[in-house]
């Protein structure tokens, strides 16, 4: 599992890997970008229902290309309570395959394809979610853990 060993920088202004959250289960959500309609409405939502994961046992961590700059922005406006990890360098989203080609107006681009992993205590992927429709989907993962 090699992916456990990538570091980030995140958020709070550390860096970290998927390897420090063992012990903990964890849901990692992949998402386009920043401040955009339907990202914002997923953060949103799993900002509203982080309680009742942290409740269940789940941490939750949002990983994108942006910047940690722009994460800080994006928290700070839509009032957030995530950690959120910045992979510039899309290791990560390399890692779990999540970048893929996408066309908007007939103009092809790579980019994070809306995807969510839960991984158990030792970093494992037990369930995973590509092609996410962002409205409802937090409150869907949360009743299926």
């Amino acid at each position: 599992m090699k992916y456990l060993d990538i570091t980030l920088p995140a958020s709070d202004d550390k860096s970290y890997s998927l390897r420090d959250f063992n012990g903990h289960k964890v849901v990692l959500y992949f998402y386009p970008k920043d401040n955009t309609s339907g990202c914002t409405l997923e953060a949103k939502d799993f900002t509203q229902l982080q309680q009742e994961y942290l409740d269940k046992g789940y941490k939750i961590i949002g990983v994108s290309r942006d910047s940690v700059k722009s994460h800080k922005n994006f928290i700070t406006k839509q009032e957030l309570n995530l950690l959120l990890l910045s992979d510039q360098d899309e290791e990560l989203v390399k890692a779990f395959d999540v970048l893929k080609e996408k066309s908007m107006y007939g103009r092809k681009y790579m980019g994070i394809v809306r995807s969510t992993f839960v991984l158990d205590e030792q970093g494992g992927i037990v369930k995973e979610y590509r092609n996410v429709k962002a409205k409802g989907h937090a409150e869907t993962l949360l009743n299926e853990l």
